[in-house]
């Protein structure tokens, strides 16, 4: 039987996300907000960047509109939007990346401290939902591939709980995701591709770690892993390569997954679903660990 509300949120999400990006466009071009390539990107021209505004002004439709339903939102709707400023005021002026840092925790606890949990976990789910906040725009260096694997993990919110949040925040996603890819006409920017990171974090925790406070901490360090997929996995990987080689965590580079994949395959489209189906994989495990712990 036809789910008639979850087919107008999939209709909603991907109109709004469709229609804001070009609207995102000209902001760019007027504000010059521009991505420049340069020698650890893989794009060769001038690109806009700042598409992640149209997401942000979804959610908060979609805040206003849930809000009795989902009280959490108003707290994750307020966090969304430091996460999106900041990243927005970074792409047009540098920040520094210790005051984004704090930011993003200050972000993450204005999300987990509302849910009561006991200490160490509080204090763990801040510094998960902080750190994937930054490793999805630490993956966002290819076409589509930041929001591929965002979709992939918004379809696993819906798996999870029913989240129709979930089938929205993924839509909306899929509608930018026609600009973005195989050629791109705009970028996430850091603004939109840390937004994606912190909404995903954000709605898993509020869904699972009521129902898991109980479980080891062994077992939830393993969950978050799993549901934070590849993302996770190469930020881990990117900052213990640059610690053990004497530098900041924080020094870009272009050794990431996808850099790797690239110059193996030469095919945009092939590292971008050979990393999607990684990704793909780690969500169906965490939902089968997930299910077997409650």
């Amino acid at each position: 039987m036809l789910d008639v509300r979850l087919f107008i949120f999939l209709l909603l999400g991907f109109f709004w996300g469709g229609l804001t990006a070009p609207i995102s466009i000209r902001l760019a071009g007027i504000y010059g907000i521009i991505d420049v390539p340069d020698a650890r990107k893989i794009h060769k021209g001038n690109m806009p960047r700042g598409a992640g505004i149209g997401l942000w002004l979804g959610y908060m439709l979609m805040a206003v509109l849930m809000s009795e339903e989902m009280p959490g939102l108003r707290y994750v709707a307020t966090g969304a939007t430091v996460i999106f400023l900041c990243g927005y005021l970074d792409d047009m002026c540098s920040l520094s990346p210790f005051l984004r840092l704090g930011l993003h925790l200050g972000a993450a606890a204005l999300v987990v401290v509302p849910l009561g949990l006991s200490i160490p976990v509080t204090l763990l789910a801040v510094i998960w939902l902080a750190g994937l906040t930054s490793a999805y725009n630490l993956i966002d260096g290819m076409n589509g591939l930041c929001i591929s694997i965002f979709i992939a993990s918004s379809l696993a919110l819906f798996l999870l709980g029913r989240s129709y949040s979930g089938v929205y925040m993924g839509a909306m996603a899929l509608g930018v995701l026609c600009w973005n890819f195989p050629s791109a006409q705009t970028f996430l920017g850091d603004g939109g591709s840390t937004l994606l990171g912190y909404l995903f974090a954000s709605h898993f925790l509020m869904i699972a770690l009521p129902q898991l406070e109980s479980i080891g901490i062994h077992e939830l360090v393993l969950l978050m892993v799993l549901f934070g997929g590849i993302p996770v996995v190469d930020t881990l990987t990117a900052f213990t390569r640059r610690i053990l080689s004497g530098k900041s965590p924080f020094y870009p580079d272009k050794k990431h997954l996808h850099h790797i994949l690239i110059s193996l395959t030469g095919s945009n489209v092939l590292t971008v679903s050979i990393i999607l189906s990684l990704q793909v994989i780690m969500l169906v495990c965490g939902l089968r660990l997930y299910l077997r712990l409650v």
